[in-house]
């Protein structure tokens, strides 16, 4: 396969697009990123793309990977003293590294440049071996409705640590929305489209929801093949339990599968990759119209990761 798409967001979709791009390393893969941008906030003054930066950082080799998130080596001088000052959020940390890249995106979505545009000057700083798209250039934010009222994502996923139960999402600007320029058109050129493991309701779920991208993933010639979130009834990354709660999916592989729904059916999937434990659920995604297989999910490693990668180009290229 020479061109490939990834629907991608957060950390576990940045770590599965780097293995995509190593264990394609020297076959003239072409790789696009459509990257959730419904988690992008206003703070201090600048535009905040939390998912587009993972991607960019892990793909970059400058991510920390022992928090997770943020750029590796970095010191937190200019937040404190923002915080001093009353400014942003105290329980949301920018790294002085960090803001270096929100201060050049501002300036340049200030001057007139659309949010791919920007995308695209900032990621050529590193040779990424992908390109990362965001799925619009529109505004979008998600919303989470609770019981104390409604807050951005970012105050329900970091400050509260998803622990207040979420009655709904409500993403923001997501109807009005239009594709970023060079979406659609990845989609429907591309040779195989994959679903990163990542949240299927706040990461996958908003791109999903920009009006003409689903309706690309229904057109495409492509097979689209998408990757667990979920081991064993349980989360590999995040609280995307308490999201898939709010929503009424169980924590259940076939149950993320069966919310995504068979493009035979009107869904987005042709294909499915689920852990080894969760084997038993081929067969009943075979009678809905979604080919699985089980294979290790687990990227505890480079080179696990790499061959989860391999698997899910494996069963696109066999549908």
């Amino acid at each position: 396969m020479k061109d490939v798409v990834v629907l991608s967001g957060g950390v576990g979709g940045a770590r599965f697009t780097r293995a995509l791009r190593d264990a394609a390393a020297g076959q003239g893969m072409r790789i696009r990123v459509i990257v959730n941008t419904a988690d992008d906030m206003w703070m201090a003054g600048l535009r905040i793309c939390p998912d587009l930066d993972s991607v960019t950082y892990t793909l970059a080799g400058v991510n920390d990977e022992q928090r997770g998130w943020g750029r590796i080596g970095e010191t937190e001088r200019v937040s404190a003293e923002l915080h001093a000052w009353g400014i942003g959020w105290p329980w949301f940390t920018l790294g002085d590294l960090d803001l270096g890249m929100h201060i050049a995106r501002t300036s340049l979505l200030r001057d007139g440049v659309p949010l791919s545009e920007a995308v695209a000057r900032l990621t050529s700083r590193w040779d990424l071996g992908a390109e990362l798209m965001p799925m619009t250039d529109d505004e979008v934010e998600t919303h989470v409705v609770t019981g104390e009222g409604t807050m951005h994502f970012q105050e329900w996923w970091t400050r509260h640590r998803a622990k207040l139960p979420a009655l709904g999402f409500d993403i923001r600007g997501a109807a009005e929305a239009v594709p970023a320029p060079g979406v659609v058109e990845a989609v429907l050129e591309a040779d195989a489209v994959l679903f990163a493991p990542s949240n299927p309701v706040v990461s996958i779920g908003p791109i999903l929801s920009v009006p003409g991208i689903r309706e690309a993933l229904a057109s495409t010639s492509a097979p689209v093949v998408g990757v667990s979130p979920i081991i064993g009834g349980s989360v590999v990354r995040g609280m995307a339990d308490a999201c898939l709660t709010a929503v009424g999916t169980a924590t259940d592989a076939a149950a993320v599968a069966r919310r995504y729904g068979a493009r035979s059916d009107g869904g987005v999937l042709d294909g499915w990759l689920v852990d080894l434990v969760d084997a038993h659920e081929v067969g009943e995604l075979a009678t809905r119209g979604i080919t699985a297989r089980a294979v290790p999910l687990w990227m505890t490693e480079a080179e696990a990761a790499q061959r989860l990668a391999r698997d899910a180009l494996a069963l696109a290229g066999s549908l």
